[in-house]
């Protein structure tokens, strides 16, 4: 069985007096695709921001390469490897596509690695290449969320933490970004999903987790949770 990378142990996150995350429990393993599916409101990003270190713990531990990480940076767990790409992207607008890739390899020394990196960022998103000299404030949605999931490779993660890379995109759109999800995964990089589209994230997903008013529910395969009735019901609109 392949070594644990990230471990979530007992977290709790509260926003002043809601308790957003209730005590959960999940692993990923090393080059797993993991999802984490619910409805709006259930906790998942605040999740990924605990895991990351934008948001303080109430309690609980994260566990990543085997050692507690709490009250880390982001900026720290970048060093080590994990790297999110939050919700809304968050490129830098009033750079060039090529300038922001430059800026996901800021910790690298590596210059031929890095010009090396970028060509291969151009051949996973074509698009990019063709509006390398771009800014990026210009482009459209979906070529936002594809330059930002290539500037966080660029970094060269261990795990990347995607929050919900689909929303608002069109459906063509929405099809490029799980191919690449997919294909990344492929390439040996662990990722942790967030997406309310499920039926999409449990397609690709080697394992789904379902979160539900801060806390997990329900746990399996990917493909055997489409199958799943209560999935089915209430989360595939059937």
């Amino acid at each position: 069985m392949a070594s644990t990378l990230l471990s979530v142990k007992g977290l709790k996150v509260a926003y002043g007096g809601i308790k957003a995350v209730k005590g959960i429990d999940f692993e990923v393993r090393e080059n797993e695709l993991v999802t984490l599916i619910g409805s709006n409101g259930a906790g998942k990003t605040t999740t990924m921001k605990a895991i990351t270190g934008s948001l303080a713990m109430e309690a609980g531990d994260i566990e990543y390469l085997g050692k507690s990480i709490k009250g880390k940076g982001a900026w720290d767990l970048v060093r080590e490897g994990l790297v999110m790409v939050p919700e809304g992207r968050g490129v830098f607008t009033r750079m060039s596509i090529t300038e922001n890739l430059q800026m996901g390899a800021y910790i690298r020394k590596d210059v031929a690695g890095i010009a090396s990196d970028i060509e291969r960022m151009f051949a996973l998103f074509p698009r990019l290449r063709e509006r390398k000299d771009q800014l990026a404030g210009t482009m459209s949605g979906g070529e936002q969320q594809m330059l930002a999931m290539a500037r966080a490779l660029m970094s060269q993660p261990k795990v990347l933490l995607l929050d919900e890379p689909s929303m608002g995109l069109s459906p063509i759109m929405v099809d490029k970004i799980f191919e690449v999800v997919r294909d990344v995964s492929a390439q040996g990089v662990t990722v942790v999903l967030v997406e309310q589209n499920a039926r999409r994230a449990l397609q690709i997903a080697d394992r789904g987790y379902v979160m539900d008013s801060g806390e997990i529910t329900m746990t399996g395969v990917g493909k055997d949770m489409l199958d799943d009735p209560k999935v089915r019901a209430a989360y595939l609109g059937e």
